[in-house]
């Protein structure tokens, strides 16, 4: 049973989908998972499908849009900073502990993709997260820093620099793509993952109105200012659940993860999954999805 639904991020309204288990009682209690959507992502692609598919395991998941991003409430539109969705991940737990049918001492956090940074990041000091899990996660910040030197990311930043200043004094914001917009901007060259998003993103396969494969170029300097895993190995101690692809070229994410962690942790593979075939692909869905079963209804 899905149920639309708000809750409160300060001034702003979030907009979420509720997923309710099969014979679902009001006056029992649940375990809870907030579900956390990739960077470009709405509710309605991949976090919807894992909520989904755990709430048939019994558990209240909640997938939800991020703040500035799909129905959610937020401006400027397509804004992506990472500390406001980490913001957004605290206020989504913060909605599950009204619920009277989730047990407060029994909430949880999965992230995909980027969302995977996002839950890593808040949960060492998002004390309520009793266990937290991703699939295909990505450091962004690291991810965005790249592999270039620093002269080169400093003349991104600088980019970034002027483009704030020609937009304070009246020009239009500038919108990046996530992605590759068309099959005809693929080439030879295009990263794989590139092409999956193209895939997943602009075709029927998962394109969705609300996903416009744009955010604000201004984002960039705070996604530059940001890692996922500055606190794992400090205030981290709760159980830590990675799943990832051995074909992901994202995998080294998922690794770094579990490398720094000192806590209870598992990296778990999933034979032959690429990152984006973890989004949707039903033979690894699933193998993730009995998985996370397993790792909730242990940790939480």
């Amino acid at each position: 049973m899905k149920k639309s639904v708000t809750f409160n991020n300060g001034h702003l309204k979030m907009a979420g989908n509720l997923y309710l288990p099969k014979g679902f009682d009001e006056s029992e209690k649940y375990s809870g998972i907030v579900v956390v959507h990739p960077g470009g992502g709405v509710k309605e692609q991949t976090a919807s499908v894992y909520a989904q598919k755990l709430s048939n395991q019994g558990i209240v998941a909640l997938a939800f849009d991020a703040s500035h991003q799909g129905e959610s409430e937020g401006e400027p539109r397509l804004l992506e900073d990472p500390n406001a969705r980490v913001e957004d991940v605290r206020c989504a737990v913060d909605y599950l502990t009204t619920l009277q049918f989730v047990d407060q001492e029994r909430i949880g956090a999965l992230g995909i993709c980027a969302g995977g940074g996002y839950a890593v990041a808040a949960a060492p000091t998002e004390r309520r997260i009793k266990a937290v899990a991703t699939v295909s996660a990505v450091d962004i910040g690291a991810m965005f820093r790249g592999e270039g030197s620093i002269e080169t990311q400093l003349q991104t930043l600088e980019a970034v620099a002027k483009q704030r200043t020609a937009e304070a004094n009246g020009t239009e914001a500038h919108l990046i793509t996530w992605a590759p917009d068309t099959l005809e901007e693929i080439d030879k060259n295009t990263p794989v993952l590139m092409r999956e998003a193209y895939d997943y993103y602009r075709t029927p396969r998962a394109q969705h109105p609300n996903s416009p494969n744009r955010f604000l170029f201004t984002s960039v300097d705070k996604l530059m200012a940001f890692s996922a895993s500055r606190q794992i190995s400090t205030y981290l101690t709760q159980p830590m659940l990675l799943i990832a692809g051995t074909e992901a070229d994202t995998r080294g994410y998922s690794e770094r993860f579990h490398e720094l962690s000192n806590g209870p942790k598992e990296l778990f593979w999933v034979e032959g999954a690429t990152h984006i075939a973890m989004y949707d692909i039903p033979e690894y869905v699933d193998q993730a999805v009995t998985k996370l079963t397993e790792f909730f209804g242990k940790n939480l």
